[in-house]
């Protein structure tokens, strides 16, 4: 058996009040715990990625503000409060400061984890 609170979790990615927090728990799953402040964008971030988005499934609960996901397929809105399933091939938009936590494979969230930082993959 595995636990963590966001604050055990070490901190991968911090730019001002953007912070992405994250910790395997067991077997390949990781949780991660996000802040994103108003107006944050990852479409920079993600640029050489597949299809220049996040590949990595997620798995999570938007706990605080409103974030859009930019997808192939179209744009969708979470607000506080929504579970979510987010598939590969998405660009997380913060439009309210947002809070949530996720979970996914830890092996593909690395990969994007390590490219945002802007370590060779």
């Amino acid at each position: 058996m595995a636990k963590t609170t966001r604050e055990e979790t070490p901190v991968e990615i911090e730019d001002g009040a953007l912070e992405v927090r994250v910790k395997e728990i067991g077997g390949d799953l990781s949780v991660g715990f996000f802040r994103f402040p108003e107006g944050a964008d990852l479409t920079e971030a993600l640029q050489g990625l597949e299809g220049d988005m996040c590949q990595c499934p997620h798995w999570g609960y938007l706990l605080k503000g409103r974030l859009r996901l930019r997808t192939a397929d179209g744009d969708e809105e979470y607000v506080a409060g929504d579970a979510f399933y987010w598939g590969p091939g998405h660009v997380p938009v913060a439009l309210a400061d947002t809070e949530y936590v996720d979970f996914s494979p830890s092996g593909e969230f690395r990969k994007v984890i390590d490219h945002v930082k802007g370590l060779p993959g």
